[in-house]
């Protein structure tokens, strides 16, 4: 799986930190910073609750 974020989008929330710590990362007053573009398959269910409940839908997750 590959994870995309569309930067114009993200307003900074913090919710995909949240969800998945490992994957991804929200600076103070900033927008996200994926630490994992790639995550193996152990982190496919916390990665889709952070695309799920991002509030700016700025996440994608592909395959």
């Amino acid at each position: 799986m590959r994870i995309t974020v569309d930067l114009d989008l993200c307003q900074g929330h913090g919710m995909c930190e949240l969800e998945a710590p490992d994957v991804f990362e929200v600076p103070n007053r900033s927008t996200v910073r994926i630490l994992d573009p790639e995550p193996g398959e152990e982190h496919r269910d916390e990665v889709a609750a952070a695309v799920r409940y991002c509030p700016a839908q700025a996440l994608r997750m592909e395959e």
